[in-house]
């Protein structure tokens, strides 16, 4: 088998054992366990969504809530990487094999030093976890008790930094009951950042800590993370500053536009109601969404390094030049033609999901089904009410996009970059007429 079908296999196998430990009685706080919901669950958990049909404070058993952590865990670092942690743990040693199935797996072009990567991979998430649910539980423990201040920090610390969006404060809710607490505001958002920016990029800061030594990937992604984050968060405070943040003081109004800025890169979780946003903000939030986080990152959607490389290469179409640069850099044209096809590959399983949803859901407003698209294939988790009332048909469909969002853009390019066969034959050019 091929990596990329080692990855495709890796995650439905992962889904199936979440779906049948979730289908166990001992899962469900009352009544009969249900499969499609099993299935939808663990589906989210493991493609790291957050989309949820049943409330997870309120449907789940400590049990299930406890296995939907761990398909968090799997899902957002990887089944590799897992595998591999399983691996070094035992003592044994990792083939060639394996090590190929793990450098796809966390997006790197080279076997050299992969699992010193992985081993660094996995401390930075142990401390970024750590640290975060230490400082939620010292929070949380004095309102909700030291055993269940400790679980809450755990759960969402790991949720956050997986960008998950899970949460066990019942009802529905999200975080909308801390949107001026900055303590747990900054620090989700900030788990959720570096879980988003990507672990190759958190490994060269580490090892470099100079943005002039930093490699053109880490520089792009960086400069692209932060310009985003610092445009949404203008926008989202310019929008509704005197609207679904008007009962807010000034600084809680930074603190919660800020935080919406962050959460749509993947991460599900909202301290505002989105019902309460306008329409462009809303709209504002689906295109962070479909741009999502970084390669080699617990996020998802088309990535940022995709939406910036597309960029600049109708940037420099524009200017009347053949190659796109950056930082003083060229980027190669397979790079762009990948860029293209992921680009491509999100738009047609956004848009033929919507359509199927337009069949399914009849009666449910258009834009609230695009909008529960855009998040199921973004694998963010933000609703605007549509998941739990979705029709089987529905479920089904959102599924497959949460599943083709965690694997399926990443799958095409590791199978774009295995075969770079230069054709022994070239064709005669003819031009065509574009546009």
């Amino acid at each position: 088998m091929t990596p990329p079908q080692v990855l495709v296999l890796g995650f439905a196998l992962a889904i199936l054992a979440g779906t049948l430990l979730l289908s166990l009685p001992l899962s469900v706080r009352s009544g009969e366990p249900d499969l499609l919901t099993a299935a939808f669950t663990a589906t989210s958990a493991v493609c790291v969504t957050g989309l949820v049909v049943v409330d997870t404070a309120d449907h789940w058993t400590p049990f299930g809530q406890f296995v939907i952590l761990l398909l968090i865990h799997t899902g957002g670092l990887g089944l590799m990487t897992m595998g591999t942690l399983f691996a070094l743990l035992l003592g044994r040693r990792i083939g060639l094999r394996r090590r190929q199935q793990i450098k796809e797996s966390v997006n790197q072009n080279e076997l050299t030093g992969i699992i010193w990567l992985v081993q660094r991979i996995l401390l930075f998430t142990a401390t970024a976890e750590a640290i975060g649910a230490a400082i939620l539980t010292l929070h949380l423990a004095p309102e909700y008790g030291w055993m269940q201040g400790l679980w809450l920090g755990v759960f969402h610390a790991v949720s956050a930094f997986n960008n998950a969006g899970f949460d066990l404060f019942g009802g529905f809710r999200s975080l909308t009951g801390f949107a001026d607490d900055p303590v747990v505001s900054l620090t989700v958002a900030g788990l959720l950042i570096l879980g988003g920016i990507g672990f190759s990029v958190a490994v060269d800061v580490y090892r470099k800590r100079s943005f002039r030594k930093l490699s053109l990937h880490s520089k792009i992604v960086i400069t692209v993370t932060i310009l985003l984050l610092t445009l949404a968060t203008v926008a989202v405070l310019l929008l509704e500053h005197d609207h679904a943040l008007r009962d807010l003081t000034p600084c809680h109004k930074l603190l919660a536009a800020f935080f919406q800025a962050s959460t749509p890169r993947t991460a599900g979780f909202n301290t505002v109601p989105l019902d309460d946003f306008f329409v462009p903000t809303q709209f504002l939030m689906m295109i962070l969404m479909f741009i999502g986080a970084s390669p080699g990152s617990t996020g998802g959607g088309i990535k940022t390094t995709t939406f910036i490389t597309v960029g600049l290469a109708l940037l420099s179409l524009a200017r009347g030049r053949e190659d796109a640069e950056v930082f003083g850099r060229r980027i190669p044209r397979s790079q762009v033609y990948k860029a293209l096809a992921i680009l491509v590959l999100g738009l047609t399983v956004v848009l033929a999901t919507t359509l199927f949803l337009t069949i399914t859901e009849n009666g449910k407003d258009f834009f609230t089904i695009f909008f529960e698209t855009v998040s199921a294939f973004g694998t963010v988790g933000l609703s605007l009410g549509l998941t739990p009332d979705l029709s089987p048909a529905g479920r089904l469909a959102v599924m497959f996009t949460m599943f083709i969002g965690r694997v399926g853009p990443l799958t095409l390019a590791f199978s774009l970059a295995q075969r770079e066969h230069k054709a022994k034959i070239r064709l005669p050019e003819q031009k065509i007429l574009i546009g």
